[in-house]
Order: structure tokens, then sequence, then C-alpha cells
């Protein structure tokens, strides 16, 4: 009786042990949160939404709060301060905090887009561009210093075009208001994101005659950064991000515009479904959405041309001081 006793009690507290350390898994086992900032909401980012949609971050383990904070100056101030973790932005912005002699440097560990999402939009014509004409012109561009301007500036160059002395260069106002802007009246060409692009064709307010993506070639556009001290303490959160990103952007890959534009257009809910897919579909067959999230020597000397041009390099800042790309290559060999 004793002995059945003593057995009760065993079999009793293993049952409690387990239970706690059952519970200490499960407890342990909760997602992480991540909170992200987007420089804008843009079909441009489509690689992005589809990991929120598609679930590839919950698989991850990660709860992802992604806020839209506009503007890069913004987007870089919140990651800075620590407002947000993880800022999807342009990486010419790592490189103006590491000419600033930051001792907390942000490192680029994911890209999203290769190349300029802008095109340019006039009012005449249809076709490619002839850019003697854009010689001499009016032309409403895109913020002094950021990487539209910038590619913008580094295709007009290509062209034989100074864009300080061969146009009338309009770059007051603000960029959500350019749009607004050159429907208004102001400019001759336009150089503009998707889905506006899209929209204004479709309502016959311009063609679209050139894309500064095809122009300017690849480069590491669009890239989720973080802080180094951020990294370094969570290391396995950022793997288990980059992880979510190369799923996204293999699914990406794998299908239509259509598919695309049905994932993401919870996050453009005023939006029109066919102008959703027009978007997609150019940024797609120009190979804007970038395969794998690793930033390659090729695209980041391409992008210190670029910003060399536009004055905004004081000196070349090599890959190796704030591109980390071990989490993106780990995440391209086991994720498939």
């Amino acid at each position: 009786m004793l002995k059945n006793k003593r057995l009760g009690w065993i079999a009793l507290f293993s049952l409690v042990l387990f239970g706690f350390i059952f519970s200490g898994c499960s407890g342990s086992g909760q997602a992480v949160k991540v909170k992200v900032g987007e420089v804008t909401r843009s079909v441009f980012y489509a690689p992005e939404y589809v990991a929120l949609e598609k679930g590839f971050f919950k698989e991850e383990g990660l709860d992802v709060d992604l806020q839209t904070i506009p503007g890069g100056d913004k987007t870089m101030t919140a990651l800075l301060s620590g407002a947000i973790d993880v800022a999807l932005v342009g990486s010419e912005t790592s490189i103006y905090v590491y000419q600033q002699g930051s001792d907390d440097p942000v490192i680029n560990f994911g890209q999203v887009t290769q190349t300029d999402g802008t095109f340019l939009m006039a009012r005449q014509g249809e076709g490619k561009v002839d850019w003697n004409k854009v010689k001499g012109s009016t032309f409403l561009g895109q913020r002094k210093g950021g990487m539209p301007q910038m590619a913008g500036e580094f295709t007009l160059r290509k062209h034989g075009i100074d864009p300080q002395k061969d146009l009338k260069l309009i770059q007051n106002i603000d960029f959500a208001n350019i749009a607004s802007a050159y429907l208004s009246g102001t400019g001759d060409y336009v150089q503009l994101f998707e889905p506006q692009a899209s929209i204004f064709e479709k309502e016959g307010k311009g063609h679209v005659v050139a894309s500064f993506g095809e122009e300017s070639g690849h480069l590491p556009y669009t890239v989720f950064m973080s802080k180094q001290s951020y990294i370094k303490k969570h290391g396995d959160t950022v793997q288990k991000f980059t992880n979510a990103l190369q799923k996204a952007q293999n699914w990406v890959q794998q299908h239509s515009p259509e598919e695309i534009a049905d994932a993401i257009l919870p996050y453009f809910k005023d939006a029109d479904k066919d102008i959703i897919i027009s978007s997609v579909k150019r940024y797609k067959d120009q190979g804007t959405y970038a395969t794998d999230p690793i930033v390659d020597d090729t695209e980041w000397n391409n992008l210190l041309d670029v910003m060399s041009q536009a004055g905004e390099l004081k000196e070349k800042v090599p890959a190796k001081a704030i591109v980390d790309n071990s989490f993106a290559e780990k995440a391209k060999s086991s994720v498939k």
C-alpha cells in the first residue's frame, strides 16, 4: 500500500514537472516582436508585403509590426533612436550615417530591390524618349541626396545632360506632393514611382517614356538594415527575418503579377487592382525585385559611382564596413 502511494506521488510529481517544462518551452516559443519602419508604402516593396501576407515572418517565429515613416531621413532617425528595430530604406542612408562617424553604424543585411523604381513621364509622346528633347526642359525631380534623384541624375549625365546646367530642375517639392504638382501643370517631365505612373497613363495625363531602373543598372536600392548593436544582440532574429525575406523573394519569382497583386492588395486598400497588376508587372519585367537578399560588390560599387557623380560621397565606403551578407548567404543556401 505504501509502495503504491509512493509510486502515485512519483507519477504526480513527474506530470507536474513535465507540465512545467512544457509550459517553459511553450513560452520560449512565443513570437519575437520586430518593429519595422518602411520609408514609404509602395508596390516597389512587394516582397515585404508578401512576407507578411503569406505568413513567412510568422513561420520564422516573428511578429512584425510594420509602420510607414515618410522620408529616408525620418526613417533613419527612427532607427538610430531605437523607435524601430529594422528599417527598409535606401542603402545610401547607411552611408550617410557612416560618413558622420557613428560608433554604432547601420548595417545592410537584406536587399529587397536591386534597381531604381522611378520612371520618366512625359506629357506628350509615346515610346522611347528622345533625350535631346529633355535637354532644356523643366524637369520635376526628387529630393536632393535621395536615391531616386541620384539615379535620375546618373541617367541624365549618361545621355549628355547636365542636370544642374541643361535643365530647369525643380527639387523643392515634398515627395508626397510631386505627383499632384505635375498634375497641376508643373514640369514637362517628371520622375515617378509606381503605381502613380500607371495611374497617370490610364488617366491620359502622361506617358512613361523611360525607366531609370533600366538606365542606372543594378544597385542595392532598398535594403533592410539595422544598427550594428541590434544585430550583435539579436543575430538569431535577424537570421529568421532574412529567411522570411528569402521565402518571399522566391514566391515573387515563382508567381505572376496577377497573383502578386492579389497577395499585396490588402496593403493598398483604395487601389485599383488593374493598376497594381500593371505596376508589379513593370517592376517584375525589368528585374527590380531582388531574387535573394545578398548585396553584391558590383551593385555596391555602382551605388558608390552614382553617389559620387551626385557629389554626395565624401569617401569610398567599402561594402565590408556596413554590409553583412552572412544572414543573406545562409538564407539563400537553406531556404528553398
